[in-house]
């Protein structure tokens, strides 16, 4: 497949940018599913308005600008629809972790998904999606400062929630090996 230039953008770095966006889409959904469809609908609504693009700006910004929009306008329709109770049976539907990272991993996601959902973009965007703290202004429309708060009360929290003192703990944990057993207090090597 070739290289489709339109008003001087590639779709090629639209979609060198999917990681990023999935990232991002499950700060808004916590299904997998339901995030690609998210990641999908801007990815179409992206291609479909290329020439809108403004050459000169940062393409991560304003795919994330489009997928901020296109959960808030989909938020708004679901919210004036009432869901089956046929669609809350297919969410309760799934096994326990038996692994204890996928336990770790569950619980992190658990302790996001309580997290306010401004709190949970900002952290998603700025510690999972590599974003600087300008772009995170730009994407969520507020100033720099307020992003900063934000996520500061998103480390906060979530430490609080995973019963964590340090950040450092939740990094890495230490693996004794002279016993055998993981060590309590924290990471290896900071």
């Amino acid at each position: 497949m070739g290289i489709v230039v339109y008003g001087g953008v590639e779709r090629e770095l639209v979609v060198g940018h999917i990681p990023a966006l999935r990232a991002f889409a499950r700060t808004f959904v916590r299904d997998r599913e339901r995030a690609d469809d998210l990641v999908q609908e801007t990815l179409v609504k992206a291609l479909a308005n290329l020439d809108k693009f403004q050459p000169g700006t940062r393409m991560k910004s304003w795919l994330f600008t489009i997928m901020r929009n296109t959960f808030y306008t989909e938020f708004r329709r679901r919210n004036r629809e009432t869901p089956g109770d046929i669609d809350d049976i297919s969410i309760r539907l799934r096994a326990e972790a038996t692994q204890e990272w996928t336990c770790a991993v569950r619980e992190m996601e658990q302790a996001l998904g309580r997290l306010p959902a401004q709190q949970r973009q900002v952290l998603i965007l700025i510690g999972v999606g590599g974003v600087s703290y300008e772009e995170a202004s730009e994407i969520c429309g507020c100033a720099v400062g307020t992003i900063k708060s934000r996520l500061n009360r998103a480390r906060a929290t979530l430490l609080r929630e995973l019963g964590e003192n340090s950040i450092r703990a939740l990094l890495e944990p230490s693996y004794n090996l002279s016993d055998g057993a993981w060590a309590d207090e924290g990471a290896i090597g900071f």
